[in-house]
């Protein structure tokens, strides 16, 4: 039986070995960190069931997994465990070959992980401005700083002249980036993109992606998930 998509708390069992032939992914259904993974497992067609875990009421037998408690957790039949999602999803590349996501290239390899590096300064904003705003508080220098940090990500697809971040197909580094940008509206972003046209082509191209529709919500379950965390109780289970 294919595990619950509902969250797992910390009165909850703890589940029974990953069967073989598939490999676990820890998540949480509205995570952008989680989604990486889920966009890399879809995109590589590897065989995985989720198990979905209550951030807030984590269960015992899941921080033994992950003392950090932090989504996503990969487990694979043999009972190994790898965490944190850039990790993951590197791990996912080089154990399931078939079809590779990180570039051949060592160069390339390296500028993606820069670009990564670079990013991850950009991921704080995102929360900056969304949960200023609901408190009511001035986002205005926020803004300016968020527009300034992702008009360098413009620059790179600018000079670079390719749909994507690492040419003219989805490489790793657009899923990796992708999450927060497929969450701009809900978190009161999107104006802070009109300055951009090359990376507004780039968001453009990410939502026709096939890997991306299939691991998406919309932004209605985006903004309910939000507000309710927010307000200090996440439904993590919103439409289930």
């Amino acid at each position: 039986m294919a595990p619950s998509p509902k969250c797992h708390g910390k009165a909850g069992p703890a589940p029974g070995p990953v069967p073989n032939g598939l490999i676990r992914l820890y998540s949480m259904r509205f995570c952008p960190f989680a989604q990486r993974a889920r966009l890399v497992l879809t995109a590589k067609g590897v065989k995985h069931e989720i198990i979905n875990i209550n951030l807030k009421d984590k269960p015992d037998w899941f921080l033994e997994k992950n003392p950090s408690g932090t989504v996503p957790v990969l487990e694979t039949s043999s009972g190994q465990v790898i965490y944190e999602s850039p990790i993951t999803c590197e791990y996912l590349d080089e154990a399931y070959p078939e079809k590779k996501l990180l570039p051949s290239d060592p160069l390339e390899r390296a500028q993606q992980r820069m670009l990564l590096d670079h990013y991850s300064k950009v991921i704080p904003y995102f929360y900056k401005i969304s949960m200023g705003k609901k408190r009511g508080e001035d986002v205005s220098a926020a803004e300016v700083e968020f527009t300034e940090k992702v008009s360098q990500l413009h620059e790179y697809l600018a000079k670079k002249k390719t749909k994507y971040f690492g040419g003219d197909s989805i490489t790793m580094i657009d899923y990796l980036i992708w999450p927060w940008f497929e969450r701009a509206e809900m978190m009161g972003v999107k104006h802070c993109l009109a300055n951009t046209p090359e990376l507004r082509k780039w968001i453009e191209c990410m939502f026709e992606d096939p890997v991306v529709k299939a691991t998406m919500f919309n932004t209605e379950d985006h903004k309910v998930f939000f507000n309710t965390y927010m307000d200090g109780n996440p439904n993590y289970d919103h439409g289930l």
